[in-house]
């Protein structure tokens, strides 16, 4: 959608605000489909968000609130016009984890540690929003959160299946619950299954059947009916239970965030599960409907759905992309649908609470092993293990890190070998030794050429990257070794291309003084051609112009070697 500008306009401070940029030009002809994604939304939000407030292990209710408070505070500030707030799987899933511990058995604490991680996650925002730390998520590759997402997929599927099953569960990672669960499975309660496999295959083909409709809302509004009328409960089906009526009550965490060891880890791996899914979701919808995500602002619209999720008793929420999906699909023109979804949950939360008692446990159980099985791209790693088996080994590591420790410390791992990658590569770039392409003045890499003419008397290299601390040791030793030093040699020219490498640190200029040095001592010079107006200015501060003939631009590989061929 193309119709609300994106140039900001309007006081300074009023860019941090984006309902202040887009209310005033919205248009009466938007409403309509507002209202509808809104309601829509809602329908959507309200079978999904008790089912991740139980995985939490947080009262049914707290999953609403979550929805209901977060997406009125993201309207405010929050720049994706498609974007949907509310809980999601893997945070739900690392409170649960977590919390549970910290808490030591205490289910008030356990709350108030729930919404003590949301305001800390909202206080990380901020900090986040002013050191403009929006660049840093990209440190995290695509094959490190398949992996993730992957082991998240499998890691929540586990804590379902004793709902599902009818059994108690237990232990405290996958491979622990797996080993309860098949001793447990025994104990199987059939009308229990039977009831969450009707719902799952309900829900997979509603979903097939009704793209973009509320199927799950109907999944438990059918439950619930089939509960009263079989009188379920008096036949041991575990149901919700009451659901307390009436609007979240506001108040500040009672906690104080020094008060509780482990908040600050707790509250980290959720913001940036948060933001990275957040943002991802954004930046899709954006893409569609022809407009611009701010990845900065959305800092500060994530730390105020996470502030009011806390004012409101909730847990740490986000955005994401299954619930934006549904948003999008219902027509949302702007972030107007979650303030009509909110008001949509708030009548729910007043008048409809009483109709949500009877609703099976295994139903929601069905709803979230449905939500989750998105994550399990299996397509996306069979791909990644045929095009790179380097991304295949890191999301295999991700994978097992989130299988073997849970999510939060999956995340960590997971975040810290996508780093190491990224380190690793850098550190080994590929170095290019040139040759003339036959019949012309052009040069190209010998290695993936080799028909090239080879230049006599004259080794041209190119680093494939740019020349820093963390790889300039490694393409001196790679162009030493190309030249055999210290054994006689012919070559009387080193020409080093530095086009295809756009930043120079002291380490990569201390590099060329000591390539500079070997090489004079064999008699042997050193030119610099193609590099970039900041690289040049570098190197001449460094004094390394004077030592290489000088660093003009109009220098090329061609010219050198020719002279090379003349003086020969």
């Amino acid at each position: 959608m193309k119709e609300i500008a994106d140039r900001h306009v309007g006081p300074t401070w009023s860019r941090y605000i984006p309902i202040v940029q887009w209310l005033p030009k919205y248009r009466a002809a938007w409403l309509r489909d507002d209202i509808v994604a809104g309601i829509t939304l809602a329908a959507y939000a309200i079978p999904v968000s008790l089912a991740y407030a139980g995985l939490a292990g947080l009262p049914l209710q707290v999953g609403i609130y979550g929805y209901l408070l977060g997406g009125l505070a993201y309207a405010v500030l929050g720049c994706s016009r498609q974007l949907a707030i509310g809980p999601t799987s893997a945070i739900s899933l690392i409170i649960a984890a977590t919390v549970t511990e910290m808490a030591g058995g205490d289910a008030q604490r356990y709350a108030q540690i729930a919404s003590l991680a949301a305001f800390t996650v909202a206080v990380l925002c901020l900090l986040a929003w002013a050191l403009r730390l929006s660049v840093l998520v990209r440190l995290i590759s695509n094959s490190i959160l398949a992996g993730f997402k992957a082991g998240a997929a499998l890691a929540i599927a586990m804590t379902q299946l004793p709902s599902l099953l009818g059994v108690a569960g237990g232990g405290h990672n996958f491979f622990e619950r797996a080993a309860v669960l098949v001793n447990q499975i025994g104990n199987t309660q059939g009308i229990v299954l039977a009831i969450g496999v009707v719902a799952i295959l309900l829900l997979l083909l509603g979903d097939r059947l009704l793209p973009g409709k509320p199927v799950a809302l109907g999944v438990v509004v059918l439950s619930i009916v089939a509960s009263h009328l079989l009188a379920l409960p008096s036949l041991g089906v575990p149901t919700t239970g009451a659901i307390p009526a009436g609007l979240p009550s506001l108040a500040a965490p009672v906690l104080r965030i020094r008060d509780v060891e482990g908040i600050l880890p707790l509250a980290g791996g959720c913001l940036l599960l948060a933001y990275i899914e957040g943002i991802s979701a954004a930046r899709t919808f954006a893409a569609k409907h022809g407009y611009k995500v701010d990845s900065r602002q959305e800092f500060l619209g994530l730390g105020a759905a996470n502030l009011a999720a806390a004012f409101g008793h909730g847990y740490p929420v986000a955005g994401g992309l299954s619930q934006s999906a549904v948003n999008d699909k219902a027509g949302a023109r702007t972030q107007l649908a979650l303030v009509v979804a909110s008001l949509t949950l708030a009548l729910c939360l007043v008048f409809l609470t009483d109709l949500l008692q009877n609703l099976p446990r295994a139903v929601l159980a069905a709803v979230v092993l449905t939500a989750v099985l998105g994550l399990l791209d299996v397509r996306t790693l069979r791909r990644l293990r045929q095009v790179s088996r380097l991304d295949f080994y890191a999301a295999t590591v991700a994978l097992a890190a989130v299988l073997l420790l849970g999510i939060l410390q999956g995340i960590v791992l997971a975040t810290l070998v996508s780093i190491l990658m990224l380190l690793a590569r850098a550190s080994r770039p590929h170095v290019a030794f040139l040759g003339r392409m036959r019949g012309t003045n052009l040069y190209s890499d010998l290695a993936r050429h080799p028909e090239n003419e080879p230049l006599a008397s004259v080794i041209a290299f190119r680093p494939e990257a740019s020349l820093l601390y963390i790889n300039a040791d490694t393409v001196l030793e790679i162009v030493l070794n190309r030249l055999h030093l210290p054994s006689p040699s012919k070559t009387r020219l080193v020409v080093c291309d530095l086009s295809a490498s756009p930043i120079v640190d002291l380490a990569g200029s201390r590099m060329l003084h000591e390539l500079h040095a070997e090489l004079e001592r064999h008699g042997i010079a050193l030119r610099i051609v193609g590099a970039h107006g900041n690289v040049r200015d570098l190197l001449r501060a460094d004094g390394l112009s004077e030592k290489v003939g000088g660093l003009e631009r109009g220098v090329s590989l061609i010219g050198l070697v020719e002279d090379k061929s003349d003086d020969g």
